[in-house]
């Protein structure tokens, strides 16, 4: 309710954990896209940040029906900008890849950098800026990980920032520092999960103005959300005779894959991209398309919706295909 009273979209979160509670069975089974789901009606939460509300009403229903939900808040329409610093201490990728289209000179001894924390702060030192992760005027909130989130307010509607990850080889602020804005959502303070809870650093309880210079470098990193093209897939020509079962059956199928876009976590990514796959390599084994073009459609849809991931990407492809490809799929079976 706090959130909410200051106009910042609240939705649940599964009982201790930190991605958005569970959807209906249609929902799951993506018989619709988001913005037409008829469970926001009802007053469910289907579909995690998209069923967002500051409506005390649903809030209250929503949290009655399960006191132990966590809250996250979607991130865009409460026009916030929230840094999400990561503490994996994992092996630093090349220094090209640290800050993104800064090039840091093989003269620059990087010895000891090994997460989130560390880039930041060398994205300031290069800035001559404060460290954001030391920023006492804002919203700070420490993760069970020993992250950090760094919550500031967009003082621009005109520019709508969008969301990204640090590992993300297209759009990055720098390496293990995730980027919530439109299009993502971020744990609220005060959510305990199966880790521990996320917990305020110093006195400050509302964040400040997104600093400019921090702005500049989003906008100069491709954060500006451009006006969102739905996903369309442009269906192979059919040879003469040929049945229309393809299209039919991948479309919907595909289309789930392409909606993970605008949900960064908690998607089911892997097991939608999983069943897209198999289902294309039933396909390609029952003589109705060329393996070549299944796989460059599927890995065109999967890196629009996980750009960050494109080896991933790929195996799980690669792996869907050779099963399903075991299991051809002829036309009784998809009931034509």
């Amino acid at each position: 309710m706090w959130l909410a009273a200051r106009g910042w979209p609240v939705h649940p979160l599964a009982p201790g954990r930190k991605t958005p509670a569970a959807n209906c069975a249609q929902c799951v089974r993506n018989e619709h896209p988001p913005a037409q789901c008829p469970c926001h009606q009802d007053g469910r939460w289907c579909h995690g940040f998209h069923s967002a509300s500051t409506d005390p009403s649903v809030i209250s229903a929503w949290w009655t029906r399960q006191p132990s939900f966590g809250v996250g808040v979607s991130c865009g329409p409460a026009d916030l900008v929230v840094l999400d610093v990561d503490a994996h201490t994992t092996g630093a990728p090349d220094r090209q890849f640290l800050l993104p289209g800064i090039r840091i000179p093989s003269e620059v001894v990087l010895d000891g950098l090994a997460s989130g924390f560390d880039t930041l702060a060398l994205l300031s030192a290069y800035r001559k800026q404060p460290n954001p992760a030391q920023d006492t005027a804002t919203l700070r909130v420490r993760t069970p990980s020993g992250g950090l989130h760094i919550w500031y307010r967009n003082p621009r509607p005109d520019l709508r920032f969008r969301s990204s990850t640090g590992s993300s080889s297209r759009r990055a602020l720098a390496w293990q520092v995730d980027v919530r804005a439109h299009g993502g959502y971020i744990v609220a303070p005060g959510t305990v999960t199966r880790s521990g809870a996320y917990i305020p650093v110093g006195s400050a309880r509302e964040p400040a103005d997104l600093p400019a210079w921090l702005a500049d470098e989003l906008i100069r990193t491709g954060h500006v959300q451009s006006e969102r093209v739905p996903l369309t897939v442009t269906p192979r020509p059919r040879r003469h005779g040929e049945s229309v079962l393809p299209a039919r059956v991948l479309d919907p199928l595909l289309a789930a894959v392409g909606e993970c876009a605008v949900v960064p976590e908690g998607a089911s990514f892997t097991e939608k991209l999983n069943r897209a796959a198999y289902t294309a390599g039933g396909l390609v084994g029952a003589g109705r398309w060329s393996r070549t073009a299944a796989r460059r459609m599927l890995l065109d849809v999967a890196q629009s919706a996980r750009p960050g991931q494109t080896r991933r990407n790929e195996i799980i492809v690669d792996a869907a295909l050779d099963a399903g490809e075991r299991r051809p799929l002829h036309s009784k079976d998809a009931h034509e």
